[in-house]
């Protein structure tokens, strides 16, 4: 049964990473897909391709850790993604929609590790250069 649900789990990402390449940019412009698949390579690949172009520069990163929230900016989380470069997390990732208009889009990018799981709601603006992420808060729940 545990290895029916690894298999399924595993055919489910192929499944989205498929759909995920599959996302063109439009004339140039960063799409919502785009933005949010660049940054789930970043956080659980490891692949920083792409990275900075989808980060506003104001960009605000708050993750809530037991009672008290930690801040970082653009330049601070792309240091920890560069330190954190080609390293693959052992996690199971999904994600949902939680709002979408044409201008702003909230999706939820669970990552599931074996003891807990991360939730990371980011959000993406419709920028006058294309989709950007503009914010992420992330709660760790386990």
């Amino acid at each position: 049964m545990k290895t029916l649900k690894t298999m399924m789990l595993g055919l489910a990402m192929l499944a989205l990473c498929g759909a995920v390449k599959a996302t063109p940019r439009e004339d140039g412009k960063l799409t919502e897909n785009y933005a949010i698949n660049t940054y789930i390579d970043a956080m659980t690949r490891g692949k920083l391709n792409g990275l900075n172009e989808v980060l506003d520069k104001s960009a605000a990163f708050n993750m809530l850790r037991g009672k008290h929230v930690l801040s970082f900016d653009k330049q601070q989380m792309l240091d920890y993604f560069q330190t954190n470069k080609n390293i693959e997390q052992q996690c199971t990732t999904s994600t949902s929609v939680v709002e979408s208009n044409a201008g702003l889009a909230i999706v939820k990018v669970d990552m599931k590790f074996e003891n807990f799981t991360r939730s990371n709601y980011v959000t993406i603006a419709n920028t006058g250069s294309g989709w950007k992420i503009t914010n992420v808060y992330s709660v760790f729940v386990g």
